[in-house]
């Protein structure tokens, strides 16, 4: 696994523009980087990130059925318990998953290292699945990349053949999308995610969450009035179960992407439900729920909130003391703790991998840096070859 300079195209910026990839600059900073690349063998891929992040979606979907059929851990994982059963309902239904993000620690030889699953609303999928793709391309076609590079990067073609999955599974042509509005980042993960449902034969509509409606029928509506079948939302579980439309959830008769059932595995309470199940695992990290953290453990550790997102209000703790701590508005939910586990460091950079599925299948792998340990919304996203 190395880290390697490169000139980056003259055009890019240009090119980002004809291609709607508006939000690689966020407030001012990079946050696509073409200056260096990663380098990974194909061993590295096949052995150490494509099989056991497949194994971890295994047992993460087996956390799911321990869940659903306990209150106490429904309960620990801060679901609402008026959608306890909603949530079961939707695992025993089967309702299809779209796709979802491993964030891991790997330092170029197993094992990697598990941190979060991103189950429900991850981003980076543009830069993931095309963007970085035709990066490769390009810089292949100067002669600046071997001509015998590739790239672990299924996400596009998967993405494709799930949609018309799950379009053949409820029997539908047409489907709404939506994210919150003033979210570059979210508005172009989704249009990515039309593109694709485009390319799969389903008709797409779009509407921002904030100007869904509720409908005399006690369906939910777009501006047109138009009743959403199914709905891609790019919006947590976690805010639509505590806010005022939760209620209508359940009686609105949506197909859901993400499906209910992956509540389950979008909160942090997954990492000490995994550590439970699968003790001394070598892709987990220990993990407790607060009030099961060792009395005598003496090592750094990770503090958590069970809903915490984008790397907001992580702590790094020692005994009594915080050595380090990230802002944001999580927290009153609970924390998890997790045992410390460092990112591999290129010079100043600190490197997370996140590991792609789409269903059950690794599709591919996205690289972030940031100056800190702690990787948040905006970390560096650099492109990576297989040679």
């Amino acid at each position: 696994m190395l880290r390697l300079p490169i000139t980056p195209r003259a055009n890019w910026k240009q090119k980002a523009a004809e291609f709607g990839f508006h939000f690689h600059t966020l407030y001012g900073e990079p946050y696509w980087d073409e200056s260096a690349y990663y380098q990974f063998s194909l061993k590295q891929i096949e052995e150490d990130l494509e099989a056991p992040s497949e194994e971890l979606h295994q047992m993460c979907l087996e956390v799911v059925d321990r869940v659903v059929r306990d209150e106490q851990w429904l309960r620990a994982f801060c679901i609402p318990e008026t959608f306890w059963q909603p949530v079961a309902d939707s695992w025993h239904r089967n309702d299809p998953s779209l796709y979802s993000r491993l964030d891991l620690a790997y330092q170029g030889k197993g094992p990697a290292k598990l941190y979060e699953n991103n189950a429900d609303t991850p981003t980076s999928l543009y830069e993931s699945g095309f963007w970085q793709w035709l990066w490769l391309e390009e810089q292949v076609n100067k002669g600046l990349i071997s001509k015998g590079a590739d790239q672990f990067n299924s996400l596009q073609e998967k993405l494709v053949q799930r949609f018309s999955e799950i379009a053949h599974h409820y029997q539908i042509n047409q489907m709404h999308f939506a994210c919150c509005k003033d979210t570059e980042e979210d508005r172009g993960t989704v249009q990515y995610l039309q593109d694709c449902a485009r390319e799969a034969g389903l008709t797409d509509d779009f509407v921002y969450i904030e100007d869904i409606g509720l409908g005399e029928s006690g369906h939910f509506t777009d501006l047109k009035d138009s009743v959403i079948h199914s709905l891609f939302k790019l919006y947590p579980w976690e805010f639509m179960q505590q806010e005022e439309f939760g209620e209508h959830i359940k009686g609105a008769e949506v197909n859901w992407l993400e499906p209910l059932w992956k509540s389950v595995l979008s909160n942090k309470a997954l990492l000490p439900m995994l550590w439970k199940l699968f003790p001394e695992h070598p892709n987990l990290l220990p993990s407790w729920f607060e009030q099961n953290l060792p009395a005598n453990y003496q090592n750094k550790l990770i503090k958590k909130p069970i809903f915490s997102r984008e790397g907001a209000n992580i702590s790094l703790v020692e005994g009594d003391q915080t050595l380090l701590e990230s802002d944001g508005p999580y927290g009153e939910e609970g924390f998890i703790y997790q045992a410390w586990y460092p990112l591999p460091r290129f010079g100043n950079n600190h490197t997370l991998i996140g590991s792609w599925l789409v269903n059950d299948k690794a599709a591919g792998i996205s690289v972030r840096e940031d100056n800190g340990p702690i990787t948040q919304d905006m970390s560096r996203y650099l492109p990576h070859v297989i040679l």
